[in-house]
């Protein structure tokens, strides 16, 4: 089974960039989005439901703003849009996908990097989603969690560590959340799963400002967190980065289990 995480950073720039046509050559059975930053009036049927996979998108209540979604050549036993918790998903921050007895999930935590006021927004939206996240991994379920985590786990996820220690996406609080998400909790970062020592070659975003792609100034914020036993299962992640649809990289993971059917 072939999931992929992107964020689009507009998925009508990225259609017009070759997205919708890149995907249609990766034969995955799950595509997880984030950033739409469209409403359902706004897109195309390509976009809706492109060839071969249903569309499934849980849009923010501000125009052109956020947005996740997932596309799936199966359509799901059952879908959930949103946490059920009301300033977190007027953002249009979370979409679950369930096929039996396995979800899978499109996520966009916040960004705080404008400011003190989202930084807060941000903290407040992590202490609550670690409460779903318990409830999550003790729910017997075996999950797979797509998305923007606007995180940088370790120094090895982010190329200017040093600079970055004061900065959103790199605080320790921050990180310290995701290590007791995997430490304590018991989620698996799968790519780290399988590749425990990359550096440069990991990161799967990039600032519009300076040289940074370039360069290769880059971060690791996306990210496939997955339940022990799902994880366990995967057999290879890549980023691909020889084309561009957005400021972020898709990820690419294949597990070797059963796709949904």
């Amino acid at each position: 089974m072939k999931i992929i995480s992107l964020n689009l950073n507009g998925i009508r720039s990225a259609t017009n960039k070759g997205m919708q046509a890149w995907l249609q050559k990766q034969d995955a059975d799950i595509v997880c989005m984030q950033e739409i930053k469209a409403q359902a009036a706004d897109m195309t049927e390509e976009m809706h439901n492109p060839a071969g996979y249903f569309g499934h998108f849980h849009y923010a209540e501000k125009k052109g703003y956020s947005g996740v979604g997932v596309y799936s050549k199966v359509k799901p036993d059952k879908v959930i849009e949103g946490l059920g918790i009301a300033d977190i998903d007027s953002e249009g921050r979370y979409f679950e996908c369930q096929f039996g007895n396995l979800s899978v999930i499109s996520l966009y935590l916040p960004s705080g990097s404008s400011g003190e006021e989202r930084q807060a927004f941000k903290f407040s939206v992590m202490t609550r989603f670690m409460l779903h996240l318990k409830e999550l991994i003790e729910s017997g379920r075996e999950v797979v969690i797509c998305g923007d985590w606007n995180i940088a786990h370790q120094e090895a996820d982010l190329k200017n560590y040093k600079g970055n220690k004061k900065n959103s996406g790199f605080l320790p609080e921050e990180r310290l959340w995701l290590t007791e998400l995997f430490d304590q909790v018991g989620w698996v970062d799968v790519y780290r799963k399988l590749h425990p020592d990359t550096t440069d070659e990991c990161y799967t975003w990039w600032s519009n400002r300076g040289q940074a792609w370039a360069k290769n100034v880059g971060w690791r914020i996306d990210y496939q967190i997955a339940t022990p036993a799902t994880a366990a299962k995967a057999v290879s992640a890549s980023i691909y980065k020889d084309e561009r649809f957005s400021d972020h990289a898709p990820l690419i993971i294949d597990y070797m289990m059963i796709a949904p059917n």
